[in-house]
């Protein structure tokens, strides 16, 4: 077994949504990034990274390539997952928390851990989805980001 752990962070700019986990939800702000900004989703490719020492997120998506402007971020998390197998690991869990204020995470938590339940080839019940604030504290306390990290246990497969 290997365990990784990732952390993202993004500033709020102008916008009307962020997207968390693969799910669009309304904002009165957005994020300022190369790709979709899904804090969620880039805490998890770099846990995974992480685990197999394959680098990070940023490696992988350099933020230089202009390919990856405005990029649905599940793409990332695939070629994460692909890599996890080709490397002979299948996922055991994977345990995530969202940092901010707002927006808040409870309501959409079901739908997250579908899609990246979905994207993980995995059932729901190996995602956990948790958010927390850090009491008006900080850059995600006054509202000006958003932060995710992230852990997971990875297992040889077969």
């Amino acid at each position: 077994m290997r365990i990784g752990q990732g952390f993202d962070v993004h500033a709020f700019g102008p916008g009307d949504h962020v997207v968390l986990g693969g799910v669009r939800i309304a904002h009165s702000q957005g994020v300022i990034a190369h790709s979709d900004g899904d804090v969620v989703i880039h805490a998890l490719c770099d846990a995974l990274l992480g685990a197999l020492a394959l680098g990070d997120i940023g490696q992988h998506f350099p933020p230089s390539d202009e390919r990856w402007r405005g990029a649905d971020s599940r793409v990332f998390l695939r070629h994460c997952m692909a890599l996890l197998a080709q490397q002979g690991y299948r996922l055991g869990n994977a345990d995530v928390t969202v940092i901010g204020e707002r927006p808040k995470v409870l309501p959409h938590a079901p739908a997250i851990r579908q899609v990246l339940a979905a994207d993980m080839a995995c059932e729901p019940g190996a995602v956990s989805i948790k958010a927390t604030t850090t009491e008006k504290l900080g850059f995600t306390g006054r509202g000006e980001g958003i932060a995710a990290m992230a852990v997971v246990l990875v297992e040889k497969a077969g």
